[in-house]
Formats: C-alpha cells, sequence, structure tokens
C-alpha cells in the first residue's frame, strides 16, 4: 500500500532583497534539496504574472513541488530542514498544501514521479491539478498566441479557488496549478469550455508539446495563509 503524498508550497516575497536572495536560490537551493531525505521528488520553481500558463515573471512568487514516501517525512522537512528555514526566514507568506494523488498520466523529466493514493477521502470535495508541459521551440509561437483565448474562462469561473502558472524556465518549461471547490465544478470547465476543448484540440493537431504531464489530486491538509483562501474550513 503506497504512502506517498504530495506537498505544494508557494512563498511570497515582498522586498527587493528578499526577492533578489529567492532568483538566487533558484540555483543555490538544489544541492540542499537534492539531499532530503524521504523525498522521491522535487521541483522548485518560478511562477508567472496572473492566471495559468504566462511568459511574463512574478518576481514576487516561487514555489516548491515535492514528492514524499509518506506524511511524516515531509512533516520531518518542514519543522528541521534548515533551508526551508532559510525561506521562511525571507518570505513574507509561505502557503502548504499536502495532496494525496488520484490520478496521473504522462512525464515529468522522463518518468511520472505521482502514484495514485488507496487512502483517497470521499468527503473532500476540493481537487487539486497540476499540468505541465515542456514546449516544443519550433512551436512556441502557436502555443503562446492561442493561451489567452484558452484561459478566458478562467477569470469569471467562481468555481476556481486558485490557480497559478508555475514552471522552472520561463517560454519553455511551464505547468499550472489549480484548485477547485469540487470534481464537478473541475470537469465542467474541462469539457465545458469551447476555448479548452479547442486547446486540446490543437495540441493534439499541431503536436506543441516534447513532455507533457496531467495530475489531479485531493488536497486533505493546508498549513499557512494565501491571499484569500481559508482551505482548513473547507477541507474539515
Amino acid at each position: 500500500m503506497s504512502q506517498q503524498i504530495t506537498t505544494i508550497t508557494f512563498f511570497r516575497f515582498g522586498h527587493l532583497s528578499s526577492k533578489f536572495w529567492a532568483f538566487k536560490m533558484m540555483q543555490f537551493a538544489h544541492k540542499p534539496l537534492q539531499k532530503t531525505q524521504g523525498q522521491s521528488f522535487y521541483k522548485l520553481m518560478g511562477s508567472g504574472k496572473d492566471l495559468g500558463f504566462n511568459p511574463w515573471p512574478d518576481w514576487s512568487v516561487y514555489s516548491l513541488l515535492q514528492v514524499w514516501e509518506n506524511e511524516a517525512a515531509a512533516d520531518q522537512f518542514f519543522q528541521t530542514s534548515l533551508i526551508f528555514k532559510k525561506y521562511e526566514n525571507q518570505a513574507s507568506t509561505i502557503w502548504t498544501l499536502y495532496m494525496r494523488n488520484s490520478k496521473a498520466h504522462g512525464a515529468w523529466s522522463g518518468a511520472n514521479p505521482f502514484t495514485v493514493s488507496t487512502s483517497l477521502d470521499k468527503n473532500i470535495l476540493p481537487v487539486a491539478i497540476i499540468t505541465r508541459a515542456s514546449i516544443k521551440v519550433s512551436k512556441l509561437a502557436k502555443f503562446w498566441s492561442y493561451v489567452p483565448t484558452s484561459e478566458k474562462p478562467l477569470k469569471s469561473n467562481k468555481e476556481l479557488l486558485y490557480t497559478k502558472g508555475i514552471g522552472e524556465a520561463p517560454i519553455i518549461q511551464m505547468a499550472t496549478f489549480s484548485l477547485w471547490s469540487s470534481m464537478e465544478a473541475m470537469k465542467a470547465f474541462a469539457y465545458g469550455s469551447k476555448e479548452h476543448q479547442e486547446a486540446i484540440h490543437k495540441t493534439r493537431k499541431l503536436n506543441w508539446y516534447k513532455e507533457e504531464l496531467f495530475a489531479r489530486f485531493q488536497p486533505y491538509k493546508s498549513i499557512g495563509q494565501w491571499d484569500n483562501l481559508d482551505l482548513n474550513s473547507i477541507l474539515k
């Protein structure tokens, strides 16, 4: 029985000096992160402005995605890790979401890091989605020209609790994290949005990804606060 869990942590940096520190850590944080016990996969990422995929960086927000052997390993990292303590000292806001995977297909850096959990709770309604793509250089112009159209329905969707574009490298290696009020709400967008359906059609027709991954999660614990999200009341 798999005890694997996934965490995603968002950091916000308010001052110019802390933003510069966070930018530097995109290079220097990897060595300590690679040595983390109980961690099978991680990605330290920057973010884009506004919704979903966005080529323009948001220098104030960074994210850390980690896959753990079990929850105890995650707790140990957040409580004792020296590198995480440094982030705590620099960030003005930190939010960590604990999640269990319910579906995953595709690859990230050559493999699928997520294992479907056997401990899902049918009473938890919110759904988290991570989509990730490595875009072919020859397809960049066509891809980015359609992104604003495909994401237009998100702006007025009241069932979308939060979304943020994240990624390892601007323009080419992009991902999105989105949090929905329920599975039904997420599916209504995925199958009901003409713009989203057209994006799927173009993806298949134009083959603009070198590598892509879709992963769905059940969030079950939230630590910290982010904007106006009050997830603890929703997850209880």
